[in-house]
C-alpha cells in the first residue's frame, strides 16, 4: 500500500503568522493536536503540535540564577500568568522547523508507519516535489487504515 491510500487529503494546517492564542483555538474548533504550518503556497514551514503549546505555556519554579557577583530571580508563574505573557507569540517560534521528517504520496506505508513510530510523531506531513503539504497521516488515522484494510484479511 502507499501513503495515499493512507493520508488525509483535507490537511487543516496553521499559517505562520498565527498567534499562539489563535492556534490554541484552532486546535480546539478542529478538535486535533498538531498541524503543519504552511506558507500561502501551502509549502511546508514547519509543524506544530499541543506538546509545543504545552511547552510554551508551563509553569514556571521560582529560580535564582548566580552570575558571578550579580544574582537574578525569575517568579514563579502559573499557567494563567505564561499564558497570558505568551497568547501573542508567533508559532513559527515554537513550532519544528528544522530537520522536518516527510513522506511523499508515493512512498510505501511501511515508510510512514516507520517514521511515526520510531520518532514519536503525531502527525506525519505528506509533500509534492515542490514541498507543499497534500495530506498528513495521523497515528489515529493509521491505526483505523490498518484495522479497516489489513487486520480484517488475517
Amino acid at each position: 500500500m502507499k501513503v495515499k491510500d493512507f493520508m488525509i487529503a483535507d490537511v487543516i494546517s496553521a499559517a505562520p503568522v498565527m498567534t499562539l492564542a489563535e492556534l490554541m483555538a484552532l486546535f480546539v474548533e478542529k478538535e486535533i493536536g498538531g498541524a503543519p504550518v504552511c506558507g500561502a503556497d501551502g509549502e511546508l514551514l514547519g509543524m506544530i503540535t499541543d506538546g509545543d503549546i504545552l511547552r510554551a505555556i508551563q509553569p514556571i519554579d521560582r529560580k535564582i540564577f548566580d552570575f558571578l557577583l550579580y544574582m537574578e530571580c525569575m517568579e514563579e508563574m502559573d499557567v494563567k500568568t505564561r499564558l497570558k505573557e505568551t497568547a501573542g507569540t508567533p508559532i513559527l517560534s515554537i513550532a519544528k522547523t528544522k530537520n522536518l521528517v516527510t513522506v511523499t504520496p508515493e512512498d510505501d506505508v511501511n515508510i510512514a508507519i516507520k517514521h511515526l513510530s520510531t520518532h514519536h510523531f503525531k502527525k506525519l506531513p505528506v509533500i509534492d516535489e515542490e514541498n507543499r503539504v497534500v495530506g498528513v497521516i495521523s497515528r489515529g488515522d493509521a491505526i483505523r487504515k490498518i484495522q479497516s484494510t489489513i487486520l480484517k484479511d488475517l
